[in-house]
């Protein structure tokens, strides 16, 4: 079965930040990703990792903003996902890029994502042609930066319905994406989830994709509510069995809202699923 890993900014929210780490780790989890670890100071992470034996294996460029509290008032504004595409925030992503690759080398975190951001309402503020060509512009200097310490940059097409005027969507415009960049290190994150609701087909997405070598990460959620992997739509027991067939070796994110909210033990309540699938049991 794939490895798993517990997106501490989605699971166990029922608990302080600081504690989720020990929860994951007594949960069975092996590894963490973080989304915005920018508040907190590196060797403060470095600890909670360490002392609970989780590897980190992605965090999330900021979303926005050059400094701490930029980045988390960047976080609080739902118009703001990302300034990779935006023509005229190219010093604004530098910025924050930097910062998410000095975070990537203290903690030894293997791969960053990079969020592409949302396309203003009207087009002639912001046409798709020039944000395409802003995007790759980023991506090529962020991955060249990257490259040069041993770290993956990822893209990660979202779907419309939670985020609407994003601007990647698809795993083919992604993976087209890549061949413009040109760079080994540039790579997909898929999120099951996310193709659900856009494209479906997702048996079929894995098989043509995952071959290519160019899937950095995936990510799991039920659909359509973006619950746990067992409720919803989704044969998540399926799929595990075949990302085994295919050869995938990498991490499996757990970036899902537990259906219990923040009630005391809400995700160590619904991670049956984990222990099945840890176990190897063959779908029901």
């Amino acid at each position: 079965m794939p490895q798993f890993a517990a997106n501490l900014n989605w699971l166990y929210t029922e608990l302080p930040f600081a504690e989720r780490f020990e929860a994951a780790a007594s949960d069975g989890f092996r590894a963490a990703e973080l989304m915005s670890p920018y508040s907190w100071p590196v060797a403060e992470l470095k600890a909670l990792l360490a002392a609970n034996a989780l590897e980190l294996v992605l965090l999330n460029a900021p979303p926005g903003g050059t400094d701490t509290a930029s980045i988390e008032a960047a976080w609080a504004l739902p118009g703001c996902r990302g300034t990779a595409c935006l023509p005229g925030h190219e010093a604004e992503f530098a910025a924050g890029f930097a910062m998410a690759l000095d975070y990537a080398q203290q903690l030894d975190c293997p791969r960053i994502h990079v969020m592409a951001g949302l396309l203003p309402e009207l087009p002639d503020v912001v046409t798709r042609e020039a944000a395409q060509a802003t995007y790759v512009a980023n991506l090529r200097r962020a991955a060249a930066q990257a490259a040069a310490v041993g770290v993956e940059v990822l893209i990660e097409p979202i779907n419309t319905r939670d985020m609407p005027g994003y601007f990647l969507n698809r795993q083919d415009h992604a993976h087209a994406i890549l061949d413009e960049v040109g760079a080994e290190n540039l790579k997909v994150q898929m999120d099951l989830y996310h193709c659900q609701v856009v494209e479906g087909d997702l048996a079929m997405k894995l098989r043509r994709y995952l071959p290519t070598g160019r899937f950095g990460h995936l990510q799991i959620a039920g659909a359509p509510g973006r619950n746990e992997p067992d409720v919803g739509e989704i044969n998540y027991p399926y799929l595990f069995a075949l990302l085994d067939e295919l050869g995938y070796g990498g991490w499996v994110g757990c970036e899902y809202k537990p259906v219990r909210g923040l009630a005391p033990g809400a995700t160590p309540d619904g991670l049956g699923w984990f222990a099945q699938a840890s176990r190897g049991m063959p779908p029901l």
